[in-house]
């Protein structure tokens, strides 16, 4: 019973102690992003003249309003066509069994092995040649690709674990394919669809480099690819920077805090299926 109680106690320690290690960051650009806009921040010093109104400078100067707005359509786009075409082809390579499936299935892995970094240029020149650059258009299409292998590689490895005897259970019942997909499959795999979607959206939202490469127009940019112009023009205003880093970052915070539970359901669903 004591060795268990120290357990605890040292769980919980450790717990508070990266904890704390996690919110080191943040609040390092808090108190950086409050100090005068003419100053160099320096460590921790709390300011003692807090300038709140660096958030709204930098909010106004940044365009942010515009660029969440732009951000907002992209991800609007971007997540549920995804998650529509990974949930399709993972329950098709996960549960049908379909010929060919295990081909396909290397095929994502592969794609899970090339650098984004590596393809941006001959995807640039591509999308040139369609017409598309300087479009925000430039940026879903491309994202929609790239996220496809992890997100078809995830669902499939939800629907391998659904037991085959239910399939088989509403086959016996008078169910067809898409009838099982909606009712059963569906219903199921929430956890897993909650946990994508949290993902494909911190990582739409937090999408850097495509949308400098691609598009030209920063109102058409996402807001964490605005912070490249924005440095670029504040770049002797640090702290106008950190509030402006700041204000991207709030929505997938609250994102992840609301949706956290879901998040930790599909982790652990999954833990207990392997």
């Amino acid at each position: 019973m004591i060795v268990n109680r120290t357990e605890v106690i040292l769980g919980r320690i450790m717990l508070v102690a990266v904890l704390l290690l996690t919110l080191l960051p943040f609040a390092s650009m808090l108190t950086a992003a409050l100090q005068s806009p003419d100053r160099i921040p320096n460590g921790f010093a709390w300011p003692t003249d807090p300038h709140w109104d660096n958030f709204v400078t930098a909010f106004v100067e940044g365009n942010i309003g515009t660029l969440m707005l732009s951000s907002i359509f992209i991800v609007a786009v971007v997540v549920p066509v995804s998650i529509l075409f990974a949930t399709l082809a993972g329950y098709a390579m996960g549960n049908l069994r379909i010929p060919g499936g295990r081909v396909v299935l290397i095929g994502m892995v592969v794609g899970l092995t090339v650098p984004f970094e590596a393809i941006v240029i001959p995807l640039y020149y591509q999308l040139t040649g369609y017409g598309l650059i300087n479009t925000q258009w430039a940026i879903i299409l491309p994202l929609i690709g790239l996220y496809m292998p992890f997100s078809v590689f995830w669902m499939r490895a939800h629907f391998v674990g659904v037991p085959r005897e239910l399939s088989e259970a509403a086959r016996v019942d008078g169910a067809n394919i898409w009838q099982e997909f909606r009712r059963i499959q569906l219903p199921l795999a929430s956890p897993a669809l909650s946990a994508l979607a949290i993902l494909l959206f911190l990582w739409t939202w937090n999408q850097f480099l495509l949308p400098l490469v691609m598009v030209d127009d920063p109102s058409k940019r996402t807001m964490a690819g605005a912070l490249g112009a924005f440095q670029g023009q504040y770049i002797d205003a640090l702290p106008l920077l950190f509030a402006a880093s700041l204000i991207v970052m709030l929505p997938t915070v609250i994102v992840y805090v609301i949706f956290q539970r879901q998040f930790i359901k599909a982790l652990l669903q999954g833990a207990v299926k392997g």
